[in-house]
Formats: C-alpha cells, structure tokens, sequence
C-alpha cells in the first residue's frame, strides 16, 4: 500500500469537515494524531506494566497478593 502524510489545520471549519471525511474511511485511511509533548518526554507504559504496577500498589496497602484474588 502506498501512503502520504498529510497535515490539516483543524481550526478552521473546512479543516475539521475535512477530518471527518476521512475518519468515515477507516479501511483506506488512518489518522494519527501527535503525541502531546508531556507525553513524548515521559516513558509511556504498556497496559501489562501499568496493571503489574497497580497490583504491587494495592498488594503493599492491603497485605496480600491482589493478583491471586
């Protein structure tokens, strides 16, 4: 599959009406949106390593292994 990159100034009306357009053809367009610079400096976890995180959280305040509940 061939692809461009294409960038669409959704301030303004006809860039948004724009968007849509394209969103109603997810099998032939794909929109990605920029990560937010907050974002991109930081480590990004996955869902695995954030459930692991929250389990060990709440197994330290509870006093048991919440995993095997």
């Amino acid at each position: 599959m061939q692809t461009i990159n294409v960038k669409i100034n959704i301030d303004s009306a006809t860039g948004r009406r724009l968007l849509e357009e394209v969103k109603r053809h997810p099998k032939v367009a794909k929109v990605e949106y920029p990560e937010p610079e907050a974002i991109a400096v930081g480590k990004t976890y996955t869902l695995e390593e954030s459930f692991d995180e929250c389990c060990d959280i709440l197994s330290e305040h509870y006093n048991c292994d919440i995993k095997k509940l």
